[in-house]
């Protein structure tokens, strides 16, 4: 082969390089955008016209109330306020939970604005929030159960 084809042959390999390059960007780049595609935010006044709905989100409902659904306390209730909720058998705790698998400080409701978040303190048995273990601080919903032991509590509004 002579000089010029091999430096043919070079560039075309070059130009076809950069082309995969660029192909493979490009469809990164899509499936980044995918998600992107959907407004969020406020609707603009043409949607708002075609549904009606879309106008004002319900009012959220604060909980108001801590209720012991299932354990040896079913029934009980206790009024939320500003402060944290030490849950756990031992004595200082805000409730204090009559049920063997429980720790002494086992857990501690919260208040964050205007929702409540949950936290296990390192207990035996873990909390669990609607039947998933906490491993860090979690938020909670209304009528959502959370489980010590046998002790199953929700917030109520």
């Amino acid at each position: 082969m002579n000089e010029l084809t091999l430096t043919v042959l070079r560039l075309g390999f070059l130009v076809l390089m950069w082309v995969l390059v660029f192909s493979i960007v490009g469809a990164m780049r899509r499936d980044l955008l995918v998600g992107r595609r959907h407004k969020t935010g406020a609707p603009s006044a043409r949607e708002v016209r075609r549904n009606p709905a879309l106008a004002e989100p319900p009012p959220r409902q604060h909980a108001r109330e801590l209720v012991v659904v299932e354990g040896p306390l079913a029934g009980a209730s206790m009024a939320l306020g500003e402060s944290p909720i030490l849950l756990g058998r031992a004595q200082e705790a805000t409730l204090v939970l009559e049920d063997d698998y429980a720790s002494g400080r086992h857990a501690r409701l919260f208040p964050q604005g205007s929702r409540w978040f949950i936290e296990d303190l390192g207990s035996t048995n873990g909390t669990y929030l609607a039947d998933r273990q906490l491993t860090r601080a979690q938020p909670v919903e209304l009528n959502v159960p959370i489980r010590i032991g046998k002790t199953v509590i929700e917030l109520r509004p």
